[in-house]
């Protein structure tokens, strides 16, 4: 068996060749399916998450739920996985944050994304100070289990369009960097795509960059050329997953073929990945 600790040393370990690709899985098959693709490491997505529950995105789990679905993935690969936690679960205090670090690594996760909204009452995003000292009591949450977990501050202050457009990058740098202060291992600005703003945000941040990527950014091998350290693209495989399905059903419904079932995965090498000694 493989530590969590040792799990999380190999993950840090990953972050030295640039980029790293996590592709983001929402159960344990989708997980399975992206380990065989060649990943090196797996992120969770919040949104796939809740949507296998039956919830919207957005804080709409339970911390045990979302746990759940961390040990299932763990438990079902072999390389490390990263769990989107959200805002932490409960009502968010740095408290909270603590515990659920403690079960995200009694579950076995390598790293979490951790991110600075919703705000308090009615703001969009965490005061920058509220967020670090969440951030501090992780590291703090981690280091007392005895185990090592890879954090991943997240900011949502393009993805949310907080602020005027002109203040946004001094302010997405401000909070990376008070992050990484506070112990972050990494840093996140999803919402970001422009490959000049990227580059800017490589020098300004003093850690390495996670970008969510997707149609329209930069490919793979350009965003580590800017000096992105990691690149992860939220729900989008999810979303691709849904509008398979949705086209498949769609011409089951209304056109009694099935066209869209044609190039499927054999039955036989699906259940295949799951016979694990």
């Amino acid at each position: 068996m493989i530590s969590q600790q040792d799990r999380a040393i190999a993950f840090r370990q990953l972050h030295t060749g640039r980029p790293l690709v996590l592709p983001n899985a929402w159960d344990a098959a989708s997980a399975r399916v992206i380990e065989r693709a060649g990943a090196l490491a797996i992120a969770t997505t919040s949104a796939g998450v809740s949507w296998v529950y039956g919830r919207g995105d957005g804080q709409q789990l339970r911390r045990e739920e979302m746990i759940q679905a961390i040990r299932w993935i763990v438990q079902t690969v072999d390389i490390p996985v990263t769990a989107d936690i959200e805002g932490g679960y409960g009502a968010g205090s740095a408290r909270d944050v603590a515990e659920t670090v403690q079960a995200v690594i009694a579950a076995g996760a390598a790293g979490i994304n951790l991110e600075d909204s919703p705000g308090r009452d009615g703001e969009l995003l965490l005061l920058p100070e509220v967020h670090a000292e969440r951030i501090r009591a992780a590291r703090e949450a981690a280091l007392a289990t005895g185990g090592d977990l890879v954090i991943n501050a997240r900011t949502d202050v393009y993805l949310f369009q907080a602020g005027a457009p002109e203040t946004r990058f001094d302010a997405a740098v401000q909070r990376a960097n008070l992050y990484r202060a506070a112990g972050a291992d990494c840093l996140f600005v999803p919402g970001v795509i422009d490959a000049e703003t990227i580059a800017a945000l490589v020098q300004a941040i003093d850690g390495p960059l996670n970008i969510m990527a997707g149609p329209g950014a930069p490919s793979v091998a350009q965003l580590g050329q800017l000096g992105v350290a990691r690149v992860s693209v939220g729900p989008a495989i999810t979303l691709a997953a849904l509008a398979a399905t949705q086209r498949a059903a769609r011409e089951l419904l209304e056109q009694g073929t099935y066209g869209a079932l044609e190039g499927g995965m054999p039955f036989g090498e699906a259940n295949s990945m799951f016979a694990r000694s």
